[in-house]
């Protein structure tokens, strides 16, 4: 079988291996279309603290299954299904209070353990979800960017009263914006980004209010608007960011944080504790797939709005660099193994 590996920062192959078979508890997985996320990206680049070489990266896929393991029912064989990348021990004290995502062990397809950019994968029975006939293909390989949008809104629990503000128009904002619509159907979105054709990406899928901020303040700006959000997301990760929204907060807010900056993010006390400000941060997700096959079922998301562009898997390097640089017009990359 071909595999895209990482065998060091910017050597990036594509290597003939044996196909693997599933141990106990395992399911092969052949894989059909992997989506491109900026934790690829920042593999191939050498740019993930997490990432362990050499490397098969890629933890959004999604397949049929071709093989099962001992203690694995057989019938599983032909199952469409989307991968879980989160793999847990199921004992510590994050799981046993419902945070496998921050696992003491934690291993992610693709980052720790190869993933899915792969002919076949074998992974755990547990983590391949089987998709409804009436999901699509690329419905369910987008499922994986959507759990990160689950995951936050679980923090958040946002209501129809809500103003929420959310920073940053790539996919995992994008994603945050449908579900707060979608979903929850929040009063009103805003959307704040540097890139004119991005925010018209966030207009597509679903917000209310764009804005720019290349050269005005935002404070100045949502002053002027008489807008004080009372929820917002930082899915832009620059270290600045978190003071400006503990400004711009309304009293009782609440704030997440989705990013990994190392760098240091000065904040002051009493701006939080003036307004009873709740933060919260957000990583990977917490067994949010099944939540998120029941929006595609409801019909409450639409990921196809966030597609746009396609790669035979042949052709990586291009898809990556297409994803790096071109950020007025890619979105979400996918991938096609078959």
């Amino acid at each position: 079988m071909k595999s895209i590996v990482v065998k060091q920062p910017n050597d990036l192959i594509i290597e003939e291996r044996e196909v693997p078979q599933p141990a106990k508890g395992e399911v092969r997985v052949k894989v059909k279309l992997a989506g491109i996320c900026g934790s690829d990206s920042h593999i191939y680049r050498g740019h993930n603290p997490f990432a362990k070489y050499p490397r098969v990266i890629g933890h959004e896929f999604f397949g049929i299954i071709d093989d099962v393991g001992e203690n694995v029912d057989i019938a599983r064989i032909g199952e469409r299904v989307s991968v879980d990348p989160v793999i847990s021990c199921g004992h510590c004290y994050p799981c046993s209070v419902g945070r496998p995502n921050v696992c003491e062990s934690l291993t992610v397809l693709g980052v720790h353990r190869d993933g899915g950019f792969s002919q076949y994968a074998v992974v755990p029975s547990q983590n391949a979800y089987t998709i409804p006939d009436e999901i699509s293909d690329e419905s369910a390989v987008m499922i994986e960017p959507f759990t990160i949008a689950a995951n936050v809104t679980a923090h958040l629990k946002p209501t129809e009263n809500d103003v929420a503000l959310i920073y940053g128009a790539g996919p995992m904002g994008l994603t945050s914006v449908q579900a707060l619509k979608g979903v929850y159907n929040v009063k009103e979105v805003i959307v704040v980004d540097r890139i004119d054709e991005r925010l018209n990406m966030a207009k597509i899928s679903g917000a209310d209010r764009v804005i720019n901020n290349t050269s005005l303040s935002l404070k100045d700006e949502l002053d002027r608007l008489s807008i004080k959000p009372t929820v917002i997301i930082d899915a832009a990760c620059h270290p600045s960011i978190l003071q400006e929204a503990i400004t711009i907060a309304s009293p009782a807010a609440r704030i997440l944080i989705m990013g990994f900056s190392s760098e240091a993010c000065p904040i002051t006390q009493q701006s939080i504790t003036s307004k009873e400000l709740s933060i919260f941060s957000s990583r990977l997700n917490a067994k949010k797939f099944p939540v998120v096959i029941d929006w595609l079922k409801e019909k409450l998301i639409d990921p196809q709005k966030l597609i746009t562009h396609r790669f035979d898997y042949i052709k990586v390097i291009q898809a990556i660099e297409t994803f790096e640089k071109d950020q007025k017009q890619c979105c979400k990359v996918l991938l096609t193994f078959s």
